[in-house]
C-alpha cells in the first residue's frame, strides 16, 4: 500500500528520520518544520495521513489538530516526549487517530501509520516492484533472491539490506542509512555485508557487485 503522508515536525534530524523509514515502506512524504506550515500544506496538498509533532513553534501540534479537524477527516498521528494521561486524552479528544510516544521505534511508527491508512482506507495498494540488478532479482512479495536463476537464501536482515541496495543500484548509502533496529551497531552492517558478499559474489574477497565505497558506506552494482 501506499499515501501521501505529511509530516510536520521541527526536529529535522527526526523529520529526516521518519521520512526515511515512510518512504522505504512505499509511501510519497512531504515535510514540514512548523505549524502554520503544517497547516497551509495539509489544506494545498490534502494527504491521505499527517504525522504531527505537538511540540513546534509558530503554532503547535494540538493547535494544528484542532484546525484540520474542524474542516477535514485527515488520519493524524501525534507525536510527542509528553506521555502524561491528560496530554493523551486530550490528543485524541481534538481528534487525534492515534498518539505515539517519543523516544520511539521508527519500524513500530510505520506499522501504526499503516495500521490507520488501512481501517480509514486512505491507502492504494500498489503492486511490489521485483529488483532487478543484472541477473540478480530481489521480490519483496515472495521474499525471494535468485541469481543467474539460481535461488539464494538470506536472512531477514540480509534481505532487508539487499532489498534497500538494489532499489536504487548505484547509490552510495552510508551505514547509518542501512541501519535498521535490527542492526545495532554499524560494524553489525559490516558483517552483514560481508556475508552477503559470500552468497552473491564469485569472489567474497573481490567483489563485483557489493562494493565498498572507502569512507562512506556501500553500493550495489
Amino acid at each position: 500500500m501506499c499515501a501521501h503522508i505529511l509530516v510536520a515536525e521541527d526536529n529535522e534530524n527526526q523529520a529526516e528520520l521518519i521520512r526515511r523509514y515512510l518512504e522505504h515502506d512505499g509511501h510519497s512524504v512531504v515535510v514540514v518544520h512548523d505549524g502554520r506550515a503544517a497547516i497551509d500544506e495539509a489544506r494545498r496538498r490534502n494527504p491521505d495521513l499527517l504525522v504531527l509533532d505537538v511540540m513546534m513553534p509558530a503554532v503547535d501540534g494540538l493547535d494544528v489538530c484542532r484546525a484540520l479537524r474542524a474542516e477535514s477527516d485527515v488520519p493524524i498521528v501525534l507525536l510527542t516526549a509528553r506521555a502524561d494521561e491528560d496530554d493523551v486524552l486530550l490528543g485524541f479528544d481534538l481528534g487525534a487517530d492515534d498518539y505515539i510516544t517519543k523516544p520511539f521505534r521508527p519500524r513500530q511508527m510505520v506499522a501504526r501509520v499503516r495500521t490507520i491508512l488501512r481501517r480509514t482506507g486512505r491507502a492504494r495498494e500498489t503492486k511490489a516492484t521485483v529488483l532487478k540488478v543484472g541477473d540478480l532479482v530481489v521480490d519483496p512479495i515472495r521474499h525471494e533472491v535468485t541469481l543467474a536463476g539460481e535461488p539464494i537464501s538470506l536472512t531477514p536482515a540480509e534481505f532487508r539490506l539487499l532489498s534497500t541496495l538494489a532499489a536504487q543500484p548505484q547509490r552510495v548509502f552510508t551505514r547509518g542509512q542501512l541501519l535498521e533496529d535490527g542492526f545495532i551497531t554499524a560494524r553489525t552492517v559490516d558483517v552483514h555485508m560481508m556475508k552477503l558478499r559470500r552468497k552473491i559474489e564469485r569472489d567474497p574477497r573481490n567483489p563485483e557487485r557489493l562494493l565498498t565505497v572507502y569512507g562512506i558506506g556501500y553500493k550495489l552494482v
